[in-house]
């Protein structure tokens, strides 16, 4: 049972995903006046299919991506027999600007989708660090200052802060700089006391040394519900800081920074989405939706074969007045694809090699 729970949860997380994202190119193709030939979840043999409208809609066996087809789609093969296309409906006929918005439109949602479920967890609630005090370390800053288990900082240096992220932040910023807390202690007395961060080193969640000021303390943890127009907001907020986690965990791949055995693949997505599950309805829509923003950030680089690649040859397209030479885009779509077979070979290997790894250990 505990295997089938697992492989259950990945496969409805990454059906949801692709299903948002070829949602996506799908509505706006049809926006745009562009008719859809195939909407299919999944590559390889066919499970299900159901033709409504010009449109067939189709489950394939390989649940690991998924595509439009669209009328006049120069990446498709025309079927033999198949009637020729209608101009009007042509994705190849239409504007520049209206293919970019299709094309782009598959991982614009998977930012939007995220960011709506980042909405729904905040309006559900989630546990938050506070700014009350749960732990004093002995002989520290804090300690010295007469701050107690319990006191509940209030403001730092005259502005008010609510958000030990926000406290945090100044704190790590300050080493050596005295700074003024107001501090609010249980039954209500508030006090003012001047505490000096001490200088240390910590690790950033990339492995670099980065020099921060720290106290002494520890904040304790409140079960936090947020209203509708806020939750939105955070949930916008949260989508804006994993994209640009996303980004900054590729570019410190590529600068030697981040080890690239830290990529993983179906299999490491397997088993996050099982231990999600197994964790709460929380943790796994928290996993959503960091998947989903990771799948929309991935889907925007400008790799041929994603949609990054396609928008690329579209704006050289738009600026020099005319397509991109058949055996151009052929070249480029060669290498596109041998780039991303390598990558998932080598996402693959390291799953593998975790799975050895933790397997030797137990």
């Amino acid at each position: 049972m505990g295997t089938l729970s697992y492989v259950f949860s990945a496969l409805v997380v990454l059906g949801i995903l692709i299903i948002v994202h070829e949602l996506g190119h799908f509505l706006m193709a049809l926006k745009m006046g562009v008719g859809v030939e195939k909407f299919s979840i999944g590559f390889g043999p066919q499970i299900w299919a159901k033709k409504i409208g010009e449109t067939e809609y189709r489950l394939a066996a390989a649940p690991l991506g998924g595509y439009v087809k669209m009328v006049g789609d120069e990446e498709g093969e025309p079927e033999e027999g198949a009637p020729p296309p209608d101009p009007a409906k042509a994705f190849n006929k239409k504007p520049v600007w209206r293919r970019l918005l299709i094309v782009s439109a598959g991982p614009v949602s998977n930012l939007i989708f995220a960011a709506l479920v980042f909405s729904v967890i905040y309006m559900v609630g989630i546990t938050v660090p506070d700014t009350k005090i749960k732990v004093i370390l002995k002989d520290s800053p804090a300690m010295g200052a007469g701050l107690v288990q319990g006191d509940r900082i209030v403001a730092v240096n005259g502005k008010k802060t609510d958000s030990w992220s926000h406290l945090a932040d100044v704190i790590s910023t300050s080493p050596g700089k005295p700074l003024l807390l107001s501090v609010e202690h249980e039954g209500g007395l508030r006090t003012d006391v001047s505490v000096t961060p001490v200088p240390d080193k910590a690790k950033t969640i990339f492995g670099e040394t980065v020099a921060v000021g720290r106290i002494g303390i520890s904040p304790d943890e409140v079960f936090k519900r947020y209203g509708p127009v806020e939750s939105v907001a955070l949930g916008f907020r949260k989508t804006y800081e994993v994209s640009y986690m996303t980004l900054m965990v590729i570019v410190k791949i590529f600068q030697k920074i981040v080890p690239a055995d830290t990529i993983g693949g179906p299999l490491m997505i397997f088993k996050i989405a099982g231990d999600q599950a197994q964790a709460g309805i929380v943790p796994l829509l928290m996993f959503l939706g960091v998947l989903s923003v990771n799948l929309g950030i991935l889907n925007f680089l400008p790799i041929p074969v994603l949609d990054g690649g396609h928008i690329v040859f579209f704006l050289i397209e738009g600026a020099i007045g005319k397509p991109v030479s058949l055996r151009g885009r052929e070249l480029a779509q060669q290498v596109g694809l041998f780039l991303l077979i390598s990558l998932m070979a080598f996402a693959f290997y390291n799953d593998i090699s975790r799975f050895i790894s933790d397997f030797g250990s137990k």
